[in-house]
Formats: C-alpha cells, structure tokens, sequence
C-alpha cells in the first residue's frame, strides 16, 4: 500500500496538457479558461455619470447658482454640445458627460422650474463621475487557467471578447461492475442490489466539467468487461467501480492489464477506499474505483475530482479547512482515515464530529454528513477542542 499523498501525486501524473478549443461566451459557464483574455476596448469607454442628475461646471457648483438647462444626456444618447458658464445639461445614469462638464449634481439636490435648475443647500463633494476607463483598460487580462464563474463571462463580454479558448471538456466513461448490480427502477433479486455509485460519480465528474458516458454494468465475466471497455473507446478517462480487489470475482485488473493497461498503482493506505488502482490503457487513464459505496464516493472527491482538475489546467489538488473537534477521538491507525462527519456552529471555527458508524455500506449516512474529517495515518489521539482537517462536502 502507498501513502495517499503518494497516489494521489501518481494520478496527477496521468493527467497531460490539456487540448483546447474556442467556445462562444455563451456556452463558456463553467469551462476552463486556457489562454488570456484581452479587453478590446476602456471600461467605461467614456466619462459616464454615476447618478441621475445634472452635468455642470465646477465654477457653478455654488449654493443657490441658477443654471439654464440647454439640453439632456441619456444612456446611449449623448449630448453633442458642451454647457458654458451658469449652463447645465439634464442627465440620466450611464449616460456619456458631455465635453466642457466637471460634475454631475444629483437630481434631489437642485430644484428645477421649467427650463430652469438651482442648486440646493447641499453640495457633494463627490462628482458622481465614473472616468473613462475606470474598471478596465483596452489590453488589460484575464489571465489562464481559470474557471469561468457568471461573472467572469460578465467580465469578457463587457471587454467586447465574444469567444474564448478554453481546456476541452474531459470524456469520462463510468463503469460499474458486478453481478450483483441492477439499474435503479430494475426488479432485482433477492440477491442483488441497486446500482448507486455511478450516479454520484457522473454528477461529481460532470460538475468538475466533464462529459460522462454511463456505460452499462459489466457482468463478472471476462467478456462483458471486454464489451464495456471497447464502449469507453475514445474516452479521455475510465472510471470503473467494484471489482478491483483481488476475490475470484474481481476481474477488472486482470482484464485491463490484458487489454495493455500500465498500472501507476494498485492499494492506498486509505479507509475507505484501500482497492484502488490508476493508470493508462491506450490513450486513456483508468481509475478503478471500490464497490463499497462509500468507499467510491470518497475515492472520488480525493482523486476523481484533482485528476479532472488537472485534466483542464487546474491545479490538482484537495482543499481541506479546519475545525475543532467536538470529541474525543481514539487514536488513528496505519491508514489515512476520511471519516463521514458533521458541522456546526462555534464561536470561531466550525465544531466536526463523526457520525456513529463509519461503515462503508452505508451511503445514508454520508449523505447526511457535511464533511470528511481527515485523520491521517498514525494520528494520536485527539481531544475535544484540538483542531483538525477537513474536506467539505
């Protein structure tokens, strides 16, 4: 068995350059960016008004001054003309400041009787003038690898940027095996169960910005895994689930080695999810995932997600915070332990602690659990207060 920091770092390894492609803005949500983004124009491209109001100039910012109104300035619409002295110019928000213009006086503080304005008792200091320019500047960037929020694209769209060069989306194929497994809806037999690992995995995978192939399950033979392989053709990864232990039943690295697969590894020092194996087989990578349910969810927030990370540029990596735990804990055996557990509330740090059973059949509980608590190998025991790791979920 190898370290998880080890494994993890041999999954990574799998992961190239990633390829690219342009999209539209439109469907860039989600994706990586990889290559810069450069503004084509100044934001705002011209001197706007922050405030509905009246643009005037400085000499007439003066208490009680009566100014002649000659003409209005809207949002798309500018004033062409330019207001001299005791001049003023009816303008609205994000409208351009005509030319000559130093200040903007908001609308309430002036009081206006036809064509007519003057200035009230309050005057601003501010001049409720947005300069030119002053969000962003023709060739500012958006520098890559970054993944794309809403805001980002709101972003590229006002640098007037209508396509972007982002990290092709993985081609992920989730294998579940076993002759157990039936699909949900599916009437199994007394001895079998339903299939749930794959649902997780694809929306976990998909969320991370892969494209997911559900493959049928694979029966416990060589031939049917045979089939479900040659379905992955193409695929960038393959995910497989079960199997990967070493019973009679337990074909899926017998056969994928048979099929050239080059194995990075095989076993972590990792509860749960000590069956696990990675590596390529063709121009695919491979992780072979443990059955257990709980075991495959938690093996796919630790490599699944850095790996497709990686596979778009991203840094590879689990992000872990820090809480106090909320009781005592005996001391951590030989394997790394992620420990389905629970938050809440404290004064400073959030309060973790493990649910009652950490039995890896048990799915219920991890989808009650707000967290992994991270115990690593050989971790002493550990008292109310101390604090410790965590992955959220």
């Amino acid at each position: 068995m190898i370290p998880v920091a080890e494994a993890l770092a041999r999954v990574l390894a799998l992961a190239d350059a990633p390829a690219t492609e342009v999209v539209p803005l439109r469907a860039a949500a989600g994706r990586v960016l990889a290559a810069p983004v450069i503004a084509l124009r100044d934001q705002p491209p011209f001197a706007a008004s922050a405030m509905d109001g009246y643009a005037i100039r400085e000499d007439d910012h003066v208490t009680g001054r009566s100014l002649r109104v000659i003409g209005e300035a809207g949002a798309g619409h500018a004033f062409a003309g330019s207001p001299g002295p005791g001049e003023a110019v009816r303008i609205f928000t994000g409208a351009p400041v005509p030319a000559g213009a130093e200040r903007v006086v908001l609308q309430e503080d002036v009081t206006r009787s036809g064509e007519t304005v003057v200035l009230g008792e309050r005057l601003e200091t501010q001049t409720n003038i947005r300069a030119l320019g002053q969000d962003f500047r023709a060739g500012d960037r958006i520098e890559a690898p970054r993944l794309l929020r809403p805001v980002d694209l709101a972003l590229i769209a006002a640098m007037n940027v209508a396509e972007v060069t982002v990290a092709r989306a993985p081609e992920v194929a989730i294998l579940a095996t076993g002759d157990e497994l039936v699909m949900p809806g599916e009437d199994p037999r007394p001895d079998q169960i339903v299939a749930s690992n794959s649902f997780a995995l694809a929306a976990m995978a998909e969320a991370a910005g892969a494209r997911v192939r559900m493959l049928p399950i694979a029966r416990d033979s060589e031939a049917s895994l045979r089939q479900s392989f040659a379905l992955a053709a193409g695929c960038d990864l393959i995910v497989t689930i079960g199997g990967a232990s070493v019973g009679d039943h337990d074909l899926v690295g017998r056969v994928a080695v048979e099929l050239g697969m080059e194995r990075a590894f095989w076993k972590v020092a990792l509860r749960p999810g000590k069956p696990l194996m990675a590596g390529r087989i063709g121009a695919a990578r491979m992780l072979g995932l443990p059955g257990n349910p709980v075991s495959a969810i938690v093996c796919g927030h630790l490599f699944l997600l850095p790996l497709l990370a990686a596979m778009q540029g991203l840094p590879g990596e689990v992000r872990s915070l820090t809480a106090e735990l909320g009781c005592d804990l005996p001391a951590n055996g030989p394997r790394a332990h992620y420990m389905r557990a629970r938050l809440t509330g404290g004064a400073g740090l959030p309060r973790i602690a493990p649910v009652d059973s950490q039995d890896s059949a048990r799915l219920r509980l991890l989808a009650e659990a707000d967290a992994l608590l991270i115990r690593p190998a050989g971790d002493g025991a550990r008292r109310a207060g101390d604090r410790v790791d965590y992955i959220a979920l």
